[in-house]
């Protein structure tokens, strides 16, 4: 377990953040952090949809039990946080 740096850009949102996850942590605990700092912030809630994580540069969508160490992210990588039907 480790600390690991993302940048996230999340649907609806103006502001690219830098946020901290861990190695071991899900995409959808990936989701929730960085969640925390966009909704109710500058985004609007939507309990209807489920977020995802995809990487930015390809667009590829990844599963949703996925760790951070499995994806073979780079350090400061943006990944788009994306609301999808559930």
């Amino acid at each position: 377990m480790a600390e690991f740096p993302i940048m996230s850009n999340f649907e609806r949102d103006f502001v690219i953040q830098v946020v901290l996850v861990d190695t071991e942590d899900t995409m959808d605990q990936v989701a929730a952090k960085c969640a925390y700092h966009s909704i109710n912030r500058r985004v609007h809630p939507q309990p209807e949809n489920v977020l995802r994580v995809r990487r930015h540069e390809d667009g590829k969508l990844f599963p949703r039990n996925m760790t951070v160490s499995d994806a073979e992210l780079r350090p400061t990588e943006t990944l788009d946080i994306i609301f999808m039907d559930n």
